[in-house]
């Protein structure tokens, strides 16, 4: 029977012993790579001292030849993992390891922080003010049944509004929504006026793709209903709103224009935030850029939610995020929010 005692004063427990030590003394005395890996291979390499001991392991007396193995792979593993630590501490001091033309002198290279993209900041910055205001932020699907992108908004079947959105249909009946407009519908099933909700999101229609298009882009839409409600307070909301965004000097305009969910509706304008109104290119030398469509809520889409037009009134209104954008860093082309360039997304 082997006791402990026994199998370290076995021939090859004791060799290995030794050739653990010779191979400590060495790698005190290696002084670069180059000597290391000799050390590396003379012990563990394919035909190594130790490498030979653990090819000999079936030879040996089954009864011990486990408790052997292990000291063998203890004592191989710990020469290999002290060679690599040795290897790292010689090129550490090594300047031939350095790149050419490499100054260890300089200062380190900063470490880039990232943010938040230009659009996901102007969402923020868009819906925030509103929250200011007193709206609450709600979200919703991007996957949208024919109700709730349409018929629930006054658009039916054989309306002609609906070939302006270039909609994307899915199976099943299903469509992939082509403005944020349908939250008022969902909010409005859901809950009881008075409310005040803005609600941003994606949004898909199948458009050709150019400087001033896209087939996925962002919206911001927003409405209140309350009793007493009128085109008065929209328009006061809307100026108060593209003050704070765009500056206190920035001058509002409506003028008539058609939606279905609304009755009457506009188009806002605003004074060109780049000439300060006098014309140039961005405004076509008139002054003005649209940058939303708004109106007061169709007393058909109360109905269609089941609340009273005859006591509660309210208007809506909706903006591009990628409009407001181009806009606010003077950007000329939408495709440029796409294509993840870090040259022009440092700028902004």
């Amino acid at each position: 029977m082997y006791n402990d005692e026994t199998i370290e004063n076995t021939e090859v427990v004791i060799q290995l012993r030794t050739f653990a030590e010779e191979a400590k003394k060495k790698l005190a005395e290696a002084k670069d790579i180059k000597s290391l890996e000799e050390i590396r291979v003379q012990f563990l390499g394919k035909n190594g001292d130790i490498t030979n001991i653990l090819k000999q392991l079936g030879s040996i007396e089954a009864d011990i030849r486990p408790k052997i193995g292990k000291i063998t792979n203890d004592i191989r593993n710990a020469l290999s993992s002290t060679i690599d630590q040795k290897k790292e501490e010689l090129e550490s001091k090594d300047e031939s390891n350095l790149p050419l033309g490499w100054d260890p002198t300089l200062p380190g290279r900063q470490q880039l922080v990232g943010k938040m993209h230009p659009l996901t900041r102007v969402q923020q910055e868009i819906c925030d003010i509103f929250k200011s205001f007193g709206f609450d932020q709600v979200e919703g699907p991007d996957v949208e049944t024919d109700y709730y992108n349409f018929k629930g908004l006054n658009f039916p079947e054989d309306h002609p509004a609906r070939d302006a959105h270039d909609t994307f249909y899915l199976d099943g009946g299903l469509l992939l929504r082509t403005h944020t407009t349908t939250l008022q519908v969902h909010v409005l099933e859901k809950h009881r006026p008075p409310l005040k909700v803005v609600a941003p999101g994606k949004v898909y229609r199948n458009e050709a793709v150019d400087a001033t298009h896209h087939h996925i882009f962002h919206q911001v839409d927003g409405f209140l209903v309350a009793e007493g409600v009128h085109f008065g307070n929209l328009k006061g909301i809307l100026d108060n709103w593209v003050k704070k965004f765009f500056g206190s000097k920035v001058e509002t305009r409506f003028r008539p224009s058609f939606f279905p969910f609304t009755e009457p509706s506009a188009e806002v304008d605003i004074s060109c935030v780049f000439c300060q109104g006098k014309g140039c290119r961005i405004c076509k030398q008139s002054g003005w850029v649209e940058i939303m469509g708004c109106g007061m809520i169709h007393p058909a889409v109360l109905e269609n939610c089941k609340v009273d037009p005859e006591k509660w009134s309210g208007f809506a209104f909706g903006m591009g995020v990628e409009r407001v954008a181009m806009f606010k860093y003077d950007i000329d082309d939408i495709r440029l929010f796409y294509q993840n360039d870090l040259r022009f997304l440092k700028q902004i």
